[in-house]
């Protein structure tokens, strides 16, 4: 039987046109915008020592990441699931900047499964993080330059859930849970199943008010009536719960003084990346997305494991699933050029009346074959010998000049 060669594997998909000119065009307008905000961008590798890929990112990310030996030095290597770890090394070994960096990227990562029946197992991921800075105006800046972001590629109606993981942290730690039952917590947690978390901690001796805090999470989900619900649900908590709640309260109104029009709610069981991130969380969601279309928060002291920790907030987000629903736009019409005759002077001032139309930021198109069709080139405009000359003309109106 003849193999099929020209099969991709399942979850890995090619970007033809004019989709590809669509995402391409995307991605330039979002580096545009963070560069706009000061944010340097970096090229990251595609392949580095698996141990470098993998620091403080826990074992979903290790279960994600592709695996080979290196024929050179015999190490692991690892293909980037993600960018953020890379990005992390960038800032604290390669640049070793002191104060405040600001890093962006714009590339594509390969995963070892899809995160769902639908998703890409190749996503294009843009990003943007800043290093050196503790304080809650870098999360602020973080999450505006999101919403910044969503709004540029045309999405209008939307708003972030923003959590922190300060809370589930205390209230897991008072809960005196081992390593297995705490992750077990917090899958259920993710799934906002109280079912699933009154039955886990009733085997487990749990004292009761712990209890009734940790089960109220899923519920404390909202607009700003969520923030005082918390404080009066949560009064017995320890002071890092407490501490966790004014910070989220802070960096709330921050980004409100930015952009005052900005849908803020809260989600206060919001604990993606957990074995990752240390302070606020935040997603976004827009009208007909069935997932969030950026996320990110504070993940400190990430770079330790290169030899510098430093504080650090960023987020990223898929080009793909920022494409959705967004209308291709038309090509950039051009002229079509049928190649003269060989004259060598003819030829030689065609040449150069070509090359002068894409200086001006033309699109031209020389042709092939005698019967190539402009159109299907995307030309609406012909380029025609004119007396000694050469002139533009309107296909519609083609003459043999």
């Amino acid at each position: 039987m003849q193999t099929k060669r020209w099969l991709l594997p399942d979850g890995v998909e090619e970007i033809l046109p004019p989709e590809a000119r669509r995402i391409e065009l995307l991605r330039r307008s979002v580096l545009d915008l963070f560069e706009s905000w000061g944010y340097q961008l970096v090229i990251p590798p595609l392949i580095e020592y698996l141990d470098s890929l993998l620091i403080g990112q826990g074992t979903d990310l290790d279960l994600q990441t592709f695996k080979v030996i290196d024929q050179v030095s015999g190490r692991m290597l690892g293909i980037r699931a993600d960018l953020t770890s890379q990005s992390a090394r960038i800032d604290a070994h390669s640049l070793k900047a002191s104060g405040v960096v600001r890093l962006c990227y714009a590339d594509t990562a390969l995963r070892a499964r899809p995160e769902g029946a639908l998703a890409s197992r190749t996503p294009m991921v843009v990003g943007a993080e800043i290093y050196g800075d503790a304080s809650g105006e870098s999360d602020a800046e973080v999450i505006s330059l999101a919403a910044s972001m969503l709004e540029t590629v045309g999405i209008e109606s939307f708003h972030l859930e923003l959590g922190h993981m300060g809370i589930f942290r205390g209230l897991a730690d008072v809960a005196n849970l081992d390593s297995e039952a705490e992750q077990e917590l917090f899958e259920a947690m993710q799934r906002k199943s109280v079912a699933d978390i009154d039955q886990l901690l009733a085997g487990a001796a749990v004292p009761a008010d712990v209890r009734d805090m940790i089960r109220s999470l899923p519920d404390l989900m909202g607009d700003g009536d969520v923030m005082a619900r918390a404080k009066a649900l949560l009064a017995s908590a320890p002071e890092g719960v407490h501490l966790a709640l004014r910070e989220l309260g802070s960096i709330a109104e921050r980004v409100l003084v930015r952009r005052p029009s900005l849908a803020v709610r809260y989600d206060l069981a919001e604990l993606r990346g957990y074995h990752y991130h240390t302070g606020v969380v935040f997603a976004a969601y827009a009208d007909g997305y069935g997932e969030a279309v950026a996320r990110g928060g504070r993940y400190d002291d990430i770079g330790s494991a290169f030899g510098r920790a430093r504080p650090a907030t960023g987020f990223d987000a898929y080009l793909t699933v920022l494409a959705r629903g967004r209308e291709a736009s038309a090509p950039r019409a051009g002229v079509f050029a049928p190649l003269p005759a060989q004259e060598p002077a003819a030829t030689s001032a065609f040449w150069r009346e070509v090359d002068a139309l894409r200086v001006r930021g033309e699109r031209v198109v020389c042709a092939l074959r005698e019967d190539e069709d402009p159109r299907q080139s995307g030309c609406d405009r012909i380029l025609l010998r004119h007396g000694d000359g050469w002139q533009v003309q309107p296909l519609e109106d083609e003459t043999d000049g």
